[in-house]
């Protein structure tokens, strides 16, 4: 035994889309890797773009002093004032550089919120279909985890957001576009989760942070705007990366972003950057917060994963799957055909299409679909899954 009892028990829980990653390799190695279709991981296909790899060859060609030196944890103050100035522009809040913290990623963004809001065993609400490597943040930082649930539509169920909430909830966590669903909430939905914020506030005399994790806000394929969380519930916070939008996820570089609304906004920022420093994150790469400073407007080619939502969606429906249409992200995810989608998912496997089973995400029932891939993998899959369609059925 020499690992701790908590962390081999997460092991045996841990994420279903590594699991499904990690057989995809030894079923490539088994059949050869241009007879496998493998749609069970989101990362990203798109290169960044060209004004990524023009301001890092800049970047790297600098030599002034101090260039890879330590900061202050939270990042570069001129780094700081461009995403402010970035999301004021688009969210129509101003924002100031010391309203933004620099950070590892989403998930190290997420990590430092957590760390710096919980109490041991303070509860956090999630919505299923969630990323499931939110479990395993709440429970590293002492905190104990509560589901709610969504419609048949993904869109969050506010009465079972509401029985949720009590005296031990300290934070609400929405992600939006929607990991694994690639549903927006609509503005009228976070609305009202911030009311039922508000009034469980009332209710048990306490504060809780609405924190939404948006690696995938820029990756919208519809023109309705982007409901911002920022007026609808004071303590607010955004975790977010630039992991999808730039193409970066190797990179490790993303942000925090405190509701300047937020009456304890300075005792927040003071908790967070000590979190970050003694997580051991320290500081977010300086290489990389550098670029992103100055392409904050950038992004990748979004009209390409809207194509293959088209193509996919076009598709699986055609074969006789059901499944809700994604405006965002770069997933599906159909109804499994048969009740029990780890049944499916194998039968799926052994048609040599790999996806992730919907109980992975807290939804069984279903099962979820990655097209940020090469369009002959999309196309090689459609043979599998006809077949077993027809076989569950």
């Amino acid at each position: 035994m020499a690992i701790s009892k908590k962390v081999r028990e997460q092991m045996k829980a841990s994420s279903w889309i590594r699991r499904m990653f990690e057989e995809g390799m030894e079923m490539r190695r088994l059949h050869g890797a241009e007879n496998v279709f493998d749609l069970s991981l989101g990362n990203p296909l798109l290169e960044p773009p060209a004004e990524f790899n023009e301001v890092l060859r800049r970047i790297v060609n600098d030599d002034a002093p101090g260039t890879h030196r330590y900061m202050p944890n939270g990042g570069f103050s001129g780094v700081r004032a461009a995403v402010a100035k970035q999301l004021s522009a688009e969210s129509g809040i101003l924002f100031s550089g010391e309203d933004i913290m620099m950070t590892v990623g989403a998930a190290g963004a997420l990590n430092v919120i957590l760390r710096s809001i919980l109490d041991q065993d303070d509860e956090v609400v999630i919505i299923a279909p969630y990323f499931a490597e939110y479990i395993f943040y709440i429970q590293h930082q002492t905190g104990v985890v509560r589901e709610a649930q969504s419609g048949p539509d993904f869109m969050p169920d506010i009465a079972s957001l509401k029985a949720s909430l009590n005296e031990r909830t300290r934070a609400v966590i929405i992600n939006t576009p929607n990991n694994p669903t690639g549903v927006i909430y609509t503005e009228s939905v976070v609305d009202a989760i911030g009311e039922a914020i508000r009034d469980a506030e009332k209710r048990f005399g306490t504060e809780i942070y609405l924190v939404s994790d948006e690696p995938y806000r820029k990756l919208i394929f519809s023109d309705a705007p982007f409901p911002f969380i920022f007026k609808h519930h004071a303590r607010s916070v955004v975790a977010t990366s630039h992991s999808k939008d730039l193409g970066l996820a190797g990179e490790r570089i993303g942000h925090i972003a405190i509701n300047p609304a937020d009456p304890g906004k300075a005792d927040f920022m003071d908790a967070a950057r000590f979190a970050l420093r003694t997580l051991g994150f320290v500081n977010a790469p300086a290489l990389m917060q550098r670029v992103v400073a100055e392409i904050q407007d950038a992004t990748v080619d979004v009209s390409e994963y809207r194509k293959k939502r088209d193509f996919m969606y076009a598709a699986l429906t055609d074969i006789g799957y059901s499944c809700v249409r994604p405006d965002g992200a770069f997933y599906l995810f159909p109804e499994s055909p048969i009740a029990d989608d780890l049944e499916f998912v194998k039968l799926l496997q052994s048609k040599l299409v790999l996806t992730v089973p919907g109980v992975g995400f807290g939804t069984p029932g279903y099962f979820r679909v990655s097209y940020c891939v090469e369009d002959k993998v999309l196309e090689g899959s459609l043979r599998g899954f006809a077949e077993a369609l027809e076989e569950a059925r």
